[in-house]
């Protein structure tokens, strides 16, 4: 098997799914890329990349003859709705160029698409796997185009391009990075050191999650599966938890009843959660390379909170 470069290498996915798949392939069979250096010395190879700049992604697949690229270099939810501009440069920029890429140099391409890539007028309960896609945010934007153009380089070019519509992933090795779900990772750290969270969403806000070992399982996953059993190219509807910040806390009040949790809403996260599905209809990734996460909201809470408390140092 070829090299497998891995952009955003930092991000929040990257922090975990770098080293699984230097664990299944080998340390020197994964290159780790970022516009960031990484604050210690990587134990693989690592370089640095702009993937909005298409010569640097182009030496790197180049040099070590990658024949995969898991782009993962996006700006996030709410950063993109306060910087659309970039956001579109970065996201859609450097999508295309990985494309460009991969077609000169016959690499296959995971890129992740999101719940965002769905809007108001987009059934929010089980949300189906083939619907209605209006979103309302710069970041929908380029998930919904990220699919179509991920989607017409295969059929144009050949370009074996995968993808997941991935829901809010809950990590306890990546801090949040900016997004709308990201509520479901800090609660977990504020409820470990303070027993204390100001929630940023509503009480009911109903959104579905993933738990990071279940996202980098299902990612890898997807990339091994045949694809002559794939009905989609790109954008599986994945997720293994429909969940409030309410139902969250309480959760998380079994492992740690003085725990307390208050709101104050944040107007424009809101207004994005509010467009997004409820809940997703997986039945098709299911049935065709056989998704099913492992962790419910109680083992990844339990899971969380062991691996949170080995980490950080209750405030005295």
């Amino acid at each position: 098997m070829k090299p497998i470069l891995v952009t955003g290498a930092l991000g929040q996915i990257g922090t975990e799914l770098v080293p699984a798949l230097r664990e299944r392939h080998g340390p020197e069979a994964v290159i780790a890329t970022d516009l960031r250096m990484p604050p210690d010395a990587p134990e693989g190879p690592f370089a640095h990349v702009d993937v909005t700049r298409q010569n640097q992604i182009s030496e790197v697949v180049r040099r070590y003859d990658v024949g995969s690229i898991y782009h993962l270099a996006a700006l996030l939810s709410a950063l993109a709705e306060d910087k659309p501009q970039f956001a579109w440069d970065l996201n859609m920029g450097g999508l295309y160029r990985v494309l460009e890429v991969a077609r000169q140099y016959d690499c296959a391409v995971f890129n992740p698409s999101s719940i965002g890539a769905f809007g108001h007028t987009t059934p929010r309960e089980r949300t189906p796997q083939d619907t209605i896609q209006r979103p309302s945010t710069m970041y929908g934007v380029t998930k919904v185009a990220g699919e179509l153009l991920c989607d017409y380089y295969a059929q144009r070019f050949g370009v074996d391009s995968r993808g997941l519509r991935l829901p809010g992933i809950i990590s306890y090795v990546a801090p949040p990075g900016g997004g709308t779900t990201d509520y479901a990772v800090d609660i977990f750290h504020q409820a470990v050191r303070y027993r204390h969270y100001t929630c940023f969403l509503g009480p009911e806000t109903r959104l579905d999650m993933m738990y990071m070992p279940d996202t980098v399982a299902a990612i890898m996953q997807l990339m091994e599966a045949d694809a002559n059993n794939l009905s989609h190219r790109n954008a599986f509807n994945v997720s293994a938890m429909s969940i409030t910040p309410e139902e969250l806390a309480a959760e998380i009040r079994k492992h740690i009843p003085d725990f307390v949790i208050d709101y104050d809403i944040d107007p424009v996260r809101q207004a994005i959660a509010d467009s997004w599905p409820r809940s997703l209809d997986v039945s098709v990734a299911r049935a065709d390379w056989e998704f099913e996460p492992r962790y419910d909201l109680a083992a990844m809470t339990a899971d969380m909170l062991e691996q949170l408390g080995r980490r950080l140092t209750p405030a005295k």
